[in-house]
């Protein structure tokens, strides 16, 4: 071994607490970049295998009745290659021990044979006999809530009919991996299932002999998606077709492909936080190494080392850290993908997972550490580099020191000599304290961006429940009714008040645009359902024009007053361009909202309801579950005070474990800034703490001052690390929100109070640690330390 070489190691031995809290800091982005891209590529491994293996459809659409004969000349359309039609319908269930309905979504299965396209996943039992009418199959998620097993019954109603369903098995679906009832917001597995009946049976019960009104297709490879669909639009049209669709709009793949978006985001907006404080502390621990070694280095040239040799051992030095960084990074973020992906298979219900780490995040982000800490070392390395063997074996030229403005003030307000110490040491020294507030301003940034999704959780949940929707409960009717139906609602047990609600398909264009969204009739007088404006709150839809959501006009380039093209896919589905007069504030969808008279006027109908919001009676719930239940009109049931909690309760519980996540890669942070300072402090002012000691000051002056100056350091980084955070938390939600979910951008108070809590222990532990290094200092040996 070189002798360079075995000085490179000798110099890590000395710094080892030093290297590691410098790892450790390069490591968490590491991790981060690993756990965010593995996670998302094991994901992507496993959509993409199910789908294949089990013909997940491309092209969806829904008609009122088409004729089975139709099916020839669909098949016929340029760029499909294969077809599948079924009978699809809500409808309620009446389940053993739930006192209110269930809802569930029935899919009919071919004649003859398996599906061809969206084929379930046999579980457990057997597939539904074809010629069993009153034999299911049920996604395994809901049976097991039930705890169903093959041979058990309950009760469903179908099309206004009582009817006794006998369970042969349960099964997974690639159509249906995020299992979410109409409008809710996460699956209720307790509350909705998919059921799956020969289409004989559903046939029979929703009067569909001979015909379909849900329709799946595949294409063929460099097949035009819209084609198609405009296509199939126009065959459908004549049967109540309400507007084909592709994959992007399909329920279940737009909330995995959200959730498959939401993770690139964070590996794309955190790691290079940790990236850049670690450039920096390398920067600051070598720079202070090689002003220490300043007289080995002129010693080293002297006797025949090349500058390049020099340089390249301190080099060699910051990749020893770095690649220490890289291989904690690795293996922790390997074990993070690994179990992030569990747990997102478990959440979607994946019948298997393939694990595949991607080699590229390994190799990225790998190259992406040690040029970090080569970046971070390059201006410490040149200052070794220009110096000539006879100046760097010379004592460094003394700091010119001045009273300053500083000094002024501190005199007149009388501060202690200790006090006028941490004052010198910062303004006389900026660099170094600009960079321990960097890297406190960092931490403090990690920690308000991770908590801030708690206030965004608050305010979405304020948003949906509260202030838009003050509804408790809300009935599906299993087909458009007039207003007169609000009367016999309004007759239920406990209903205090009963509003109708309609809304209808359209397709939206501006420009280049184009999107098939839902249009929203709001009444005037409507109290339960309501739109907010940007600012939350709550107010009437304009009497003319659309209302449509802010992200959704943002993203178009939008503004009110503008003139949209709406296509209604309903009868007598003509265009009309119509203004924005609106602009309204939603956590969850797109929808866009239009006052009732002006659409029904539009449609030539008269007003209509496919939905009723109802304000109830707690005290008399069980009585109105039971008349529910018992009324032929209704085909799903909304229960939103249950819907509240339960979302609540699965978000918060994922929320804390990513929190404690962040919170321990922000306090590392924290530590690898602030205990690398007091490092460098200590060892910079070794003689002058000393000294302090002999001329009489005790152990806690002494020690207050190298505890004052970083703590003061951190009290003035974390309203930098507020601001900063902020920024993040504006990226963040940004990088989060999709057109499923649109995630407001909120920051409390305690969220604030709560980073900087975090943030300030963390410091104040560390540089603890390092003052009971002080402590122990030999007074002789610091003293001649300086000689």
């Amino acid at each position: 071994m070189r002798a360079l070489d075995r000085k490179l190691l000798r110099d890590l031995r000395r710094i080892w607490a030093q290297a590691l809290a410098i790892a450790l800091v390069l490591g968490c982005g590491v991790a981060v970049l690993i756990a965010g891209t593995g996670t998302q590529a094991t994901l992507i491994e496993t959509r993409d295998a199910w789908y294949e293996r089990n013909r997940f459809a491309d092209v969806f659409a829904q008609a009122t009745r088409a004729p089975q004969s139709l099916l020839p000349a669909i098949a016929e359309i340029d760029g499909v290659a294969q077809v599948e039609a079924r009978i699809a319908s809500y409808v309620i269930l009446d389940m053993e021990g739930l006192p209110e309905p269930a809802m569930g979504r029935l899919v009919s299965l071919p004649a003859a044979g398996e599906p061809v396209l969206n084929r379930p996943m046999l579980r457990m039992g057997r597939l539904p006999d074809p010629l069993r009418p009153d034999e299911v199959a049920v996604t395994e998620p809901f049976a097991e809530a039930h705890g169903l097993m093959p041979g058990d019954g309950f009760d469903a109603i179908l099309d206004g009919q009582m009817r006794r369903l006998t369970l042969t098995g349960t099964v997974l679906s690639p159509e249906f991996i995020y299992t979410m009832g109409p409008g809710t917001m996460i699956p209720d597995d307790l509350r909705f299932g998919v059921i799956w009946m020969g289409h004989a049976g559903a046939a029979a019960a929703f009067d569909m002999e001979g015909a379909f009104n849900d329709l799946a297709l595949t294409l063929t490879p460099g097949a035009s998606e819209p084609a198609v669909i405009a296509t199939l639009d126009r065959m459908l049209e004549p049967y109540g077709g309400t507007g084909a669709h592709g994959r992007d709009r399909q329920l279940s793949h737009g909330f995995l492909d959200s959730e498959l978006q939401q993770l690139g985001a964070i590996a794309l907006i955190l790691p290079p936080i940790f990236f850049v404080v670690t450039a920096f502390l390398v920067n600051m621990v070598l720079g202070r190494l090689i002003a220490l070694e300043r007289l080995q280095i002129g010693l080293l040239k002297a006797v025949g080392y090349t500058t390049r040799a020099v340089a390249v051992h301190y080099l060699k030095l910051a990749l020893g850290i770095g690649l220490l960084g890289v291989a904690l990074g690795w293996a922790a973020g390997a074990w993070m993908a690994g179990g992030m992906a569990s747990l997102y298979a478990d959440f979607f219900r994946f019948p298997y997972l393939v694990y595949r780490p991607e080699p590229l995040s390994f190799v990225i982000s790998g190259s992406v550490a040690l040029v970090t800490v080569v970046a971070g070392a390059l201006r410490a390395v040149m200052r070794s580099v220009r110096l000539a063997p006879a100046v760097a074996m010379s004592p460094p030229a003394p700091p010119r020191y001045s009273r300053g403005l500083a000094d002024r003030l501190a005199a007149a307000a009388r501060l202690r000599q200790t006090s006028m110490m941490i004052l010198r040491s910062i303004t006389r020294f900026p660099g170094r304290a600009a960079v321990t507030v960097f890297g406190v301003m960092a931490a403090t940034a990690i920690m308000v961006a991770s908590l801030f999704t708690f206030d965004s959780l608050d305010a979405m949940l304020d948003d949906f429940f509260y202030n838009a929707n003050r509804a408790q409960m809300t009935l599906m009717l299993t087909e458009a009714s007039g207003e007169s139906v609000l009367q016999d609602a309004a007759r239920l047990p406990g209903v205090l008040r009963a509003e109708g609600h309609s809304s209808v398909p359209i397709r939206l264009r501006h420009g280049v645009n184009e999107e098939t969204i839902r249009l929203e009739a709001q009444s005037g007088a409507a109290e339960l359902i309501r739109v907010l404006d940007r600012d939350g709150r709550a107010v009437q839809v304009p009497p003319e024009g659309l209302a449509l959501p802010a992200t959704l006009a943002e993203d178009w380039g939008i503004a009110p007053g503008a003139l949209v093209e709406v296509e209604f896919l309903v009868p007598p589905r003509e265009t009309h361009l119509l203004p924005v007069s609106a602009l309204t504030r939603q956590s969850m969808g797109q929808d866009a909202h239009m006052h009732a008279d002006a659409l029904f006027a539009l449609l030539r109908q008269a007003p209509q309801v496919n939905r009723i919001n109802l304000l109830i009676d707690a005290t008399q719930l069980t009585d109105l579950h039971a008349a529910v239940k018992a009324t032929p009109a209704v085909a799903g049931v909304m229960l939103w005070d249950q819907t509240r909690v339960q979302f609540r309760e699965e978000i918060q519980q994922n929320l804390w474990t990513m929190v404690a996540i962040y919170a321990t890669l922000g306090a590392l942070v924290t530590v690898g800034v602030v205990y690398n300072a007091a490092r460098i402090q200590l060892s910079e002012r070794a003689h002058e703490l000393a000294s302090l000691r002999v001329l009489g000051f005790s152990r806690s002056e002494v020690g207050g001052v190298l505890v004052g100056e970083l703590m003061l350091l951190t009290v003035l980084a974390v309203p930098l690390g507020w601001a900063a955070g902020y920024g993040f938390a504006a990226a963040t939600a940004a990088g989060l929100s999709t057109d499923f979910v649109s995630i407001p951008l909120v920051v409390t108070r305690a969220t604030y109070a709560s980073a900087a809590l975090v943030v300030l222990v963390a410091a104040l532990a560390s540089v603890l640690l390092v003052r009971r290094q002080l402590d122990r200092i030999d007074l002789v040996t610091a003293l001649k330390a300086r000689e």
